[in-house]
């Protein structure tokens, strides 16, 4: 099995929740410097960031690509696409948001071990409480991916394919909570540091 790569979506308005999601401050870091350490530990073989927005400056990196989505207004498919284009032909990526922090290394090594023992055209995590990020979309579902427009794009394809097309990968660990809102913040925040 050849490369899997880490598109991680740091672009964004930060609408909801009123100021830049993700420059506020997280341990030691901010939100998006988490969920960044969080994909650069996992053992994906590439890690894209796609920056835009609200962040138009890259946290620390220690082996991340850094691209500028310049389109980030449009929605969250565009970012997507960006750090599609940035990726280049590897065998499938993982997509995964710069507000939802609780998504950890281990959870993106397991999602990314159980989809290589059993490819399929895509897959999302199944939580014990829900669908969640991240998801991962296999070189022959790019045409797709490219094709895709505005915000929750990608759940349209959860919501549409078949579970044999679209593989639900179980995470025995409640759903992360992504941050929408400051009490999102707050909670998120008071778990994690």
């Amino acid at each position: 099995m050849g490369d899997v790569v880490g598109v991680l979506l740091g672009a964004g308005s930060s609408r909801r929740l009123g100021r830049p999601k993700q420059t506020l401050p997280l341990g030691d870091t901010t939100v998006l410097g988490w969920t960044l350490r969080d994909a650069e530990k996992s053992a994906l073989d590439r890690v894209v960031l796609v920056l835009g927005g609200a962040a138009p400056v890259s946290p620390a990196t220690t082996r991340a690509e850094v691209v500028f989505n310049s389109a980030y207004g449009t929605g969250c498919a565009s970012s997507l696409l960006a750090g599609l284009d940035t990726a280049g032909e590897p065998d499938a990526i993982v997509m995964l948001l710069g507000d939802m922090p609780g998504v950890d290394a281990t959870v993106i090594d397991e999602v990314v071990a159980a989809w290589r023992a059993h490819p399929s055209w895509a897959a999302v995590t199944r939580y014990t409480d829900g669908l969640g990020h991240p998801f991962v979309f296999s070189a022959d579902a790019f045409d797709t991916l490219r094709g895709l427009h505005g915000d929750k794009a990608v759940w349209k394809i959860v919501d549409h394919e078949p579970p044999e097309r679209v593989r639900r990968i179980d995470v025995h660990r409640p759903l992360p909570r992504d941050i929408d809102t400051w009490a999102d913040y707050e909670a998120v925040r008071d778990r994690l540091t």
